[in-house]
């Protein structure tokens, strides 16, 4: 086992290459589509940032720390997408008024 452990060090400038065999999975291209969602999240927010809009921020950028686990655990983060749209419609309305 610990040969295999070895050769996984060996290979792990592979990761998130080409050759990253594990990376086509899908568990894979969700975290990958979670993180450029939440980039684009953040940099969405940051013109608008001020006073009124910072509490808001913040909870939002807060929001990815409540996925957790792995596989069919990670993907029941629907709490974290409806929060995430209640907080948006949310902002949204404030700067409207």
């Amino acid at each position: 086992m610990w040969t295999a452990f070895k050769l996984l060090v060996k290979l792990k400038g592979l990761r998130g290459g080409a050759f990253d065999v594990f990376g086509y999975s899908a568990e894979r291209r969700m975290e990958r589509a979670l993180i450029a969602e939440y980039r684009a999240m953040v940099e969405g927010l940051l013109p608008a940032l001020d006073a009124t809009t910072h509490a808001t921020a913040v909870e939002l950028a807060a929001l990815p720390e409540q996925i957790r686990g792995f596989g069919h655990v990670k993907e029941g983060g629907a709490e974290y997408r409806a929060r995430k749209a209640e907080l948006l419609s949310g902002n949204v309305k404030e700067r409207a008024a």
